[in-house]
């Protein structure tokens, strides 16, 4: 084969690899763009069908209907709380652990890597763990937000691999030599040359926290800890009108009720803005780590 056939297959390729790429690409933005588009339209058009490429007849009724509830600015505090005190505590918690889990000479080792492992595919459900919850105080207390789903073992798995491929033993064997403790090591070398897979676990457990309407729901009776996602999943379900109910009601809620299933259209995309607008400005600042991490802790160590 000649360099001419080369490079006329190399073309090839690379066309088809960018027809390739640009149509999945359009599969993964159209949606999100369309949600965008949809938030700031008016509900009839929706309803017919004619938002497809830009906004039909501009209109912010929908976050009207959504930033018009009193709590919704109180439950974001309390998001931004929870996320932020639980991704702290997540990250010193998984690192730690993982720092453990990748010495070579640590006793034990195996059998509390199969402890971890097995949390993964049992749990003790729902009831239980909510009564264990309810006897150690946590029940109704903002803790249960920042506790609850506190570490991840994937992601301590990921950790400690990056911790394993990523930082040579003999560097721990020089920090010892030059009589530094456990703790010294990981504190002066070890967190310093893991800025990278933190930024990983900031994502990780910033995301899964700050989407994370069940635990409030389940464990909160007072209103005023309620986190975010919990009160946008009450503002929505409200606004939603069940047609039977509908058909069965007085002349004069009729138009009222109608209003409520028109504005409802809407509602839902302005919930999906509200609500991961946070989650994109995360990504975003962290991306560049992001990507690092991920292929530096997917190597086999």
């Amino acid at each position: 084969m000649n360099k001419k056939e080369i490079s006329l297959s190399n073309r090839v390729f690379h066309i088809f690899n960018t027809i390739v790429w640009i149509v999945v690409m359009f599969l993964i933005v159209y949606p999100l763009y369309l949600v965008v588009i949809a938030s700031v339209s008016d509900p009839d058009a929706i309803i017919r069908g004619e938002v497809i490429w830009h906004p039909v007849n501009f209109s912010l009724v929908g976050y009207k209907a959504v930033f018009k509830n009193g709590e919704l600015l109180r439950s974001y505090g309390n998001s931004i709380i929870y996320t932020f005190l639980s991704v702290i505590i997540s990250i010193g918690v998984t690192l730690a652990a993982a720092y453990t889990l990748s010495r070579p000479k640590f006793k034990g080792k195996a059998l509390i890597n199969l402890f971890f492992v097995f949390t993964m595919f049992f749990n003790g459900g729902l009831i239980p763990t909510f009564l264990v919850m309810r006897d150690i105080h946590l029940y109704n207390s903002p803790l249960i937000m920042i506790l609850m789903g506190c570490v991840s073992v994937w992601n301590l798995m990921v950790a400690r691999t990056y911790i394993q491929s990523s930082i040579p033993h003999e560097l721990y064997e020089a920090a010892m030599l030059d009589g530094a403790s456990h703790f010294q090591y990981f504190f002066k070398i070890v967190l310093p040359l893991c800025k990278t897979i933190v930024a990983v676990l900031a994502v990780y457990y910033g995301v899964a926290k700050w989407n994370d309407y069940f635990t409030g729901l389940v464990y909160l009776r007072d209103r005023s800890l309620l986190p975010l996602q919990t009160i946008l999943r009450e503002i929505l379900a409200t606004l939603q009108v069940d047609k039977s109910s509908y058909m069965m009601t007085m002349a004069d809620n009729a138009e009222s009720m109608a209003e409520a299933m028109r504005v409802a259209n809407v509602v839902k995309y302005c919930v999906i803005v509200v609500a991961t607008g946070p989650v994109v400005i995360l990504y975003g600042f962290m991306q560049k780590y992001f990507e690092k991490g991920v292929m530096i802790g997917s190597l086999k160590g």
